[in-house]
């Protein structure tokens, strides 16, 4: 599928992974409505880009209904590329060390990173079911896993699983959204450049970039959003998750 003159809704695109697919996207000729939770962010890139934003919160499908409807009335048609990059990533063991369990944390993450996920992409191919073909195909949704949800690491349970769910539907849901001629891939990307990594202490990231065997250092967002692109551009791309992570493989801790 072709990117310039697409419609396309990039979810957490006011920041991190999203704000750089959103951009590049638009770079290339897309017409890109920004979703993020965060209404002002996500309305200075859109603003930046020539892009359209609506704020929502991933995880209540009124809201994403919603978002998807604006989205296809601000272009005229429904958005044919989807990038889910909305998520979160809080950390917490099982049971911490005062006896406590974790059990609200871990509702919430997968309430913002699968539901969430599902969500848009339920309602985004809702949206693409009546719209025309273009060549072989209405559309492609991509999912964000990580790399988390094949080595996680300690505290990482409530996200891996998250990560893991959305690994774990997409080759079901390219098997049966296939029928619409609408493709469904994941990424999953690993240890990259986002701000919560930016957050860090320079001696914790510079242990995290000694587990990297090549390139040596943490992912540019940039380099997500060619991903995200080159899985637009190339049609036989359908009913898979690809690790982006520089060989790297989580240790425990």
């Amino acid at each position: 599928m072709k990117i310039d003159g697409t419609p396309a809704l990039v979810t957490g695109g006011g920041s991190g992974l999203g704000e750089a697919t959103a951009r590049y996207l638009a770079e290339r000729g897309a017409d890109v409505t920004i979703l993020d939770f965060d209404a002002d962010r996500a309305a200075q890139v859109a603003s930046e880009i020539g892009g359209f934003s609506v704020q929502a919160d991933v995880g209540d499908a009124g809201e994403v209904a919603a978002a998807v409807t604006a989205a296809g009335a601000r272009y005229g048609a429904p958005a044919r590329i989807v990038v889910n990059c909305a998520g979160i990533g809080l950390a917490a063991r099982i049971i911490n060390r005062a006896g406590d369990v974790s059990t609200e944390l871990f509702e919430r993450v997968i309430r913002v990173n699968l539901i969430g996920t599902y969500n848009v992409m339920s309602y985004a191919s809702q949206a693409l079911m009546t719209a025309p073909l273009l060549g072989e195909e209405r559309g492609v949704i991509i999912n964000t896993a990580s790399a988390a949800y094949q080595d996680g690491q300690v505290g990482q349970s409530a996200y891996s699983a998250s990560k893991g769910g959305i690994a774990a539907m997409c080759l079901p849901a390219a098997r049966e959204l296939a029928r619409s001629g609408i493709r469904v891939m994941a990424i999953a990307p690993g240890l990259f450049n986002t701000p919560m990594m930016e957050s860090l202490p320079e001696e914790v990231t510079a242990k995290i970039v000694a587990n990297i065997p090549f390139p040596a250092r943490l992912g540019d967002p940039d380099e997500y959003a060619l991903m995200a692109a080159q899985i637009v551009e190339n049609p036989y791309l359908n009913g898979e998750t690809i690790r982006l992570d520089g060989a790297t493989r989580l240790p425990p801790r």
